[in-house]
């Protein structure tokens, strides 16, 4: 395969970024989307071009690292029938003599640190502002210590599957994390373990959630909002400005 790449290039935070134009040759169908990258960046080393910087880790679709947007899409779709992270993309989704754009997550939660390299720190932070439970030190307690009903258990792990890549920020016209935020609230309020601090945790978390420079998933203002119903979501306090709710109560769910 022969493609075109548009890769945009910054030095850091502070510098004026663009969009640099690549052509790059005999790439293998087979290759993911990294392995495309690191062949761009052999070929950069050999012409004494700095090359692109991009995150990257686990390259196994599980941690998150390596979030870039692919023609506009955040994690890139090319002609894959199923959502994928950019690492499990692999070039065969893109035809012969293809022009990719390839751009950092764009938030202003998200500064870019380098090329497609962004800090994602803004969601440490979130999770610490409450995304955890206390407990006190001890032996380990039995597993069926404390039985959960296997529809809030199945529900819990729906919802900690969220790998926090920032994916739903970049993708999202408000840059807005509420995606993020509400999974992490949403699979502690499904357990027991998590009752305790569930008032302080939704409080806690949306407020570092706005503090971190991440949009509002509407207006913010009363007026705004006529398709939004403010119930009691268990296991959580609902915040009307970010969370619509949902004919299934016990869920916390942010619409497309």
């Amino acid at each position: 395969m022969n493609i075109t790449l548009r890769v945009w290039r910054q030095a850091n935070g502070a510098a004026k970024g663009g969009m640099q134009t690549y052509q790059l040759a005999d790439v293998s169908p087979d290759m993911s989307f990294l392995e495309m990258l690191d062949l761009l960046n052999e070929k950069l080393t050999i012409e004494g071009i700095e090359p692109v910087a991009f995150d990257h880790d686990c390259r196994e679709g599980i941690c998150g690292m390596c979030g870039v947007v692919i023609n506009g899409s955040a994690h890139g779709r090319g002609s894959s029938p199923v959502p994928t992270t950019t690492c499990q993309l692999h070039m065969r989704s893109f035809a012969d003599g293809a022009v990719i754009d390839v751009e950092p997550w764009r938030a202003g939660g998200f500064p870019v640190i380098k090329d497609l390299v962004v800090d994602r720190s803004a969601f440490d932070r979130i999770i610490q502002a409450g995304g955890y439970i206390s407990v006190n030190t001890g032996s380990v307690p039995d597993a069926n210590a404390a039985p959960v009903p296997k529809v809030k258990a199945d529900r819990a792990f729906d919802a900690a599957t969220c790998i926090g890549c920032g994916a739903c920020v970049a993708a999202c016209p408000n840059g807005s994390a509420m995606l993020f935020t509400s999974a992490k609230i949403t699979h502690l309020a499904m357990l027991p373990q998590g009752q305790p601090e569930r008032w302080s945790r939704v409080k806690g978390m949306v407020a570092q959630h706005d503090a971190e420079g991440f949009g509002g998933f509407l207006a913010g203002d009363d007026e705004a909002a006529p398709l939004a119903e403010v119930i009691h979501i268990e296991g959580a306090l609902p915040h009307r400005h970010t969370i619509r709710s949902c004919q299934r109560r016990e869920m916390w769910f942010i619409p497309p």
